[in-house]
């Protein structure tokens, strides 16, 4: 949830942050009913002082009176009764008066939070602005020796390139028949080396995050409640995305969700915490399966190992203070540790900077990172297709978006020794089998075969190539 009093202060900040997002979010309606139930609130503190002001008159008062009236004629008897009624009737009236404006408090509230909740964290202003993916900036590429991108696949290995699902069929590596079989669209069952590279790729992303750059591996549950999903972003925007498990219906008390990232699970471990800022910066990794409903996709897409509804993933997560040049610094960071994972797999890929209108809801920036994939992309003159770059990491700048609404806080000389809420960035570090698709198709061989990448070779038997 963004800062209340942030949107009372720049409302037009707020109001342009989601027009560049193209999200539709009435920000007159938050500050209508935001005025109203403080003005409610405001107008019940005022009775509930009143109310204690008498309490601490009316007993003294009342003491008196019962005491005067054991000696007093009829007459007398008669006004002291009327006055103790009057006392009495003066607090109980005003706790109905509270009640009221309660019960008006409680009517405006679920409107207005699920208004809060579904306004987006302003774009940074050095974000370009932009309708979708299509008005993506490019950064940078990079490509290993030997192998550029901007050059025909045939010409430079001497064969038209292969996609991944012909490599796959031909060395054995997934069945998409029998997945389909037992789960439907957008199923697969690896098998043989298929299995072992998709390990071995996943064993190596988490163990070059935690033995060499130094992450604690922590292990994410995968079913979450509701609230993590809210607190993390991913509610109420993505809702159509995920898979609900009704719980609720056979009699638990609440339902659960299975969830598409890691990122949900090592954000919402340290909600409604208060953490010392001398443990920070927490950086967390983990390898988790994630489950994507991808509702509404469609194309060419839906063929093949790119668009799935379940994979695994190697997810890393920084919260650090609340401070923005230190979250610049660590999204820079954690963009470097992909991009040296990558090089070291030689695998060409780019960089893209996200615009205002594909950033998603959370995010103040994000930075894509797209592999090269010879087997997607148009059919070239030959017949064979002439590659493109496709996304495969995405680095998120969150600020305090995900941990003001997780109640996530910092306390300590940045923060003045109050509560307040951290920051948090997170990152792909691979997702398989998704990479597997540059991975088989880069390394491809005119044999048919696949070179084994050195840094997989121990994860595979020491085997240097497949097939």
């Amino acid at each position: 949830m963004i800062d209340l009093k942030q949107l009372r202060d720049e409302p037009d900040r707020y109001r342009e942050g989601a027009r560049k997002k193209g999200v539709d979010v009435d920000i007159d309606r938050i500050l209508s009913l935001d005025e109203r139930r403080r003005a409610l609130m405001t107008e019940q503190e005022t009775l509930r002082a009143e109310q204690n002001k008498l309490a601490k008159e009316a007993g003294p008062r009342m003491g008196r009176l019962s005491g005067e009236r054991k000696g007093a004629d009829a007459e007398r008897q008669a006004a002291i009764d009327a006055e103790l009624h009057e006392l009495r009737a003066r607090p109980a009236a005003l706790k109905d008066s509270i009640q009221i404006l309660e019960k008006e408090i409680l009517a405006i509230s679920p409107e207005l939070d699920a208004l809060l909740l579904s306004v987006p964290q302003p774009p940074d202003a050095d974000v370009p602005v932009g309708k979708g993916a299509e008005d993506n900036v490019q950064i940078r590429t990079w490509h290993a020796d030997g192998f550029d991108p901007a050059k025909p696949f045939k010409a430079q290995r001497g064969f038209p390139a292969r996609t991944h699902m012909e490599i796959a069929k031909r060395l054995g590596l997934v069945d998409f028949e029998r997945g389909v079989k037992m789960a439907g669209s957008r199923s697969y069952v690896l098998t043989g080396d298929g299995m072992r590279l998709h390990q071995a790729v996943l064993r190596y992303a988490f163990d070059f995050m935690v033995e060499r750059n130094g992450f604690t591996p922590v292990s994410a549950p995968v079913v979450v409640r509701e609230e993590c999903m809210v607190g993390t972003g991913f509610f109420p925007a993505g809702r159509d995305q995920a898979y609900h498990i009704e719980e609720s219906k056979r009699g638990s008390g609440h339902d659960l969700f299975l969830t598409g990232t890691g990122e949900v699970a090592l954000m919402a471990l340290h909600q409604d915490e208060i953490i010392d800022e001398d443990r920070l910066p927490l950086r967390y990794t983990t390898v988790s399966t994630c489950f994507r409903r991808e509702a509404g996709a469609a194309g060419k897409d839906t063929a093949g190992l790119y668009r799935v509804h379940q994979f695994d993933k190697v997810e890393q997560v920084v919260i650090c203070r609340p401070d923005e040049q230190e979250s610049r610094r660590w999204h820079a960071t954690m963009i470097g540790y992909v991009e040296a994972l990558l090089q070291s797999l030689r695998l060409p890929y780019r960089l893209l900077q996200c615009c205002t209108g594909d950033l998603g809801v959370k995010n103040a920036d994000m930075v894509d990172i797209e592999c090269w994939m010879p087997g997607r992309g148009d059919e070239g003159p030959d017949g064979s297709p002439t590659g493109a770059y496709s996304e495969t990491h995405s680095a998120s700048r969150l600020y305090d978006f995900q941990c003001r609404r997780l109640n996530l806080r910092v306390r300590g000389e940045s923060t003045g020794g109050k509560p307040a809420p951290a920051h948090s960035l997170n990152n792909t570090v691979l997702a398989s089998p998704r990479i597997l698709i540059p991975l088989l198709e880069v390394h491809q061989n005119e044999d048919g075969s696949v070179t084994i990448p050195e840094p997989l070779r121990p994860y595979m038997g020491g085997r240097d190539r497949v097939g």
